[in-house]
Parts: structure tokens; C-alpha cells; sequence
């Protein structure tokens, strides 16, 4: 079973995960084309995975070929979803069981694709499965916060190319997204705005960040980026909790996004790269100072000693002169890549289980 510690100093919470130091080491991320691994999220290996959460689906059952988006328990749980919190002291120190979720998306099931070159149908239907893991979790009050990343490539923490994301909901606020909310309540306290909403209306004033602007979303560079390249995606409409997304954003949405990592795979040759939805916590209501939205990292610079001593960040790339060259590029797939487009709306999710 895992079990969360308290840095007593800074009020950091972090995972003990014995189970992962077994996850298996072969498990490396190869160029596309050349991986002699038999991949276990590859169509028509779904024995290989624990039972699916969740499906959308052409045609099939739970387990079985036919669907286009799936949901399935992670093998090597960073939290598991059994359990009592067990909250309790260790001397000076602060300890809880190890309880939360921990799932993996898997975005499509051809294997040499990436969100870029899937077409915007799929994103969407991914967008959607991400809505609808955290309003099903969402009903469990041990948990508090659900927090979904997608790593991309071996420098981001990949450990199989299969295009996929994950799901990890936990029973405390992450110390990133509680120092987030601390500065937007504080900057709503003295401003009496949203300081997410005020940087859309900065950004799209300006200009000289702005990658991406449609109806519904505004994609820029920060004005503080830490990386080069580094690209977020905030809605236009405030919100702060992803799970309320309605239809027409998330339409938008996967237009936004697909074309966000089209850009970036175009412009610097498929990077390796994060991206992390920020949400509000499960056990808050809708917050005036608060925000959702969606950091794009490209990893193309380390993080070394001291960043990690001081919390600085060297960025050699100006967001601005980021910006004009993301602006510039084409979010073409390259030719041959099959894209199998639906129209818009809400899919039909068929649910094999709970969670």
C-alpha cells in the first residue's frame, strides 16, 4: 500500500510508492518504427491491461476490440484506490495511507500516432473522457483533487510511446496547485478580479504572446515562461473546475489543443513535452479567483542544481520571440497518417466498470 509523508518544513506531501520500484525496466521508449515490444495498449492486446473504467466504442464489448478511447487502472499505481486515509502522526511528522487513483487514458488504438496527428474527433474524445473520469471520482469523498498529465517521449518521463495520459486523484491539494490558488485569492483579494481572466484580456490586447486565439480559448506564451516554448491554454469564460466544461468548449478545445501540439511538433521536431491540466479542488465550489487551464511544456532545456536549489528558471527563449515563431508554423500531420474524422458533440461513453 502507498502512503503520503508531510514535509513538516515547507508542507510538501510526497508519495512513498513501493509497488512502482517494480514496474518493469525494459519498458523504454523507442524511435517510432522500431520498438520490438509487444505494446499491451495496442487494439486487439486489451488481456494485457486490467480491466478497462471506461470506453468509447465503435462497435464491442468491455475488453474486447472496436473501441476508439479507453480507461484502464494503472498497472503500477502511484496511489491505490482501496483503503482507508488512516490519518496519523509519526512523531513530529505527518502521515496518511497512500488512497487515491491512478488511470491511464489511452488516447487511440493505433500505436504510431500522436495527439497532433490523430484528428481533432479523437482529441476531442479524449477531452471528454478526461471530463468524465473526474466527475465519476469526483463522488468519492476520500479524494480531493484530480490532476491529468500527459507525458510525451523519454525526457518527459515517458515509459511507452502508445499515445496516452494519466489520471492521478489524490486526498490532498497538490503544494503546486495550493500555491496557484493562494496567489490568484490573493491578487482577487486586492484587484477583485480573476488574475487568469485579466491575463486572456492582457494577452489578447497585446498580442505578441498570443499563438492561438478562438472563441472560446486564448494559447500563449507566458510572459514568465520557465521553458522555451512553454504555451498555456486558458479559457476565455471563467471556470474553475475542468469536470463543468460544457459541449462547444470542448469542441473548441480540441481544436485548440490539437493544433497547440501540431505547432510544436512541426516547429522543433517532435519534442518530448508535458502537459497538465490545472483544475480547482474537488471539495471546493466554483471560485471567483480561480482558473482552469492547460500548460504545454516542451522539454528542451534541463533542469539542473540550480533551479532546483533556488526555484529559478533559465529561459533562453523570449516568450514573445516564441510566440511570432509558433504563430508561423503549420500544424500539418505528415502525409500518411490516417485521420478519421467525426462530427462534433458529446460521444456516447460506454462505462465497463467503476473505479
Amino acid at each position: 500500500m502507498p502512503e503520503l509523508r508531510k514535509d513538516p518544513i515547507v508542507g510538501r506531501w510526497v508519495i512513498i510508492a513501493h509497488e512502482r520500484a517494480r514496474r518493469p525496466h525494459d519498458f523504454k521508449v523507442a524511435p517510432a518504427g522500431t520498438s520490438s515490444k509487444v505494446c499491451p495498449f495496442c487494439e486487439g492486446n486489451e488481456a494485457m491491461t486490467p480491466p478497462e473504467i471506461l470506453a468509447y466504442r465503435d462497435h464491442g464489448g468491455p475488453d474486447a476490440p472496436g473501441w476508439r478511447v479507453r480507461v484502464v487502472p494503472n498497472r503500477f499505481p502511484a496511489l491505490a484506490i482501496e483503503g482507508d486515509l488512516d490519518k496519523r502522526g509519526d512523531g513530529m511528522y505527518d502521515r496518511m495511507a497512500g488512497v487515491g487513483a491512478h488511470e491511464v487514458i489511452i488516447e487511440s488504438p493505433a500505436h504510431h500516432v500522436t495527439a497532433a496527428t490523430l484528428p481533432e474527433s479523437a482529441v476531442r474524445d479524449v477531452l471528454w473522457v478526461y471530463r468524465d473520469r473526474l466527475v465519476d471520482l469526483k463522488r468519492d469523498r476520500r479524494l480531493v483533487h484530480g490532476m491529468l498529465f500527459k507525458n510525451v517521449g523519454e525526457n518527459a518521463g515517458a515509459s511507452l510511446e502508445h499515445a496516452h495520459s494519466q489520471l492521478i486523484v489524490t486526498p490532498i491539494v497538490p503544494i503546486s496547485v495550493w500555491e496557484e490558488m493562494t496567489g490568484a485569492l490573493e491578487f482577487y483579494n486586492y484587484r477583485g478580479r480573476c488574475i487568469y481572466c485579466d491575463m486572456v484580456q492582457q494577452e489578447t490586447s497585446v498580442e505578441k504572446r498570443v499563438v492561438l486565439d478562438t472563441p472560446h480559448f486564448t494559447a500563449f506564451c507566458p510572459y514568465a515562461s520557465r521553458f522555451p516554448f512553454e504555451t498555456w491554454i486558458v479559457p476565455k469564460s471563467h471556470e474553475s473546475h475542468y469536470e463543468n466544461i460544457q459541449g462547444p468548449a470542448v469542441d473548441d478545445l480540441g481544436h485548440v489543443l490539437h493544433q497547440v501540439l501540431g505547432k510544436l511538433e512541426v516547429a522543433l521536431d517532435s519534442p518530448s513535452y508535458n502537459y497538465i491540466v490545472h483544475t480547482a479542488p474537488f471539495d471546493h465550489s466554483e471560485l471567483p479567483h480561480y482558473h482552469w487551464h492547460i500548460e504545454v511544456i516542451p522539454r528542451l532545456t534541463k533542469v539542473a542544481g540550480f533551479e532546483w536549489g533556488s526555484g529559478f528558471y533559465i529561459n533562453p527563449v523570449p516568450p514573445e520571440q516564441a510566440a511570432a515563431f509558433l504563430r508561423e508554423v503549420e500544424a500539418t500531420p505528415p502525409a500518411g497518417v490516417p485521420a478519421r474524422e467525426r462530427p462534433a458533440g458529446r460521444p456516447q461513453p460506454v462505462a465497463s466498470g467503476t473505479s
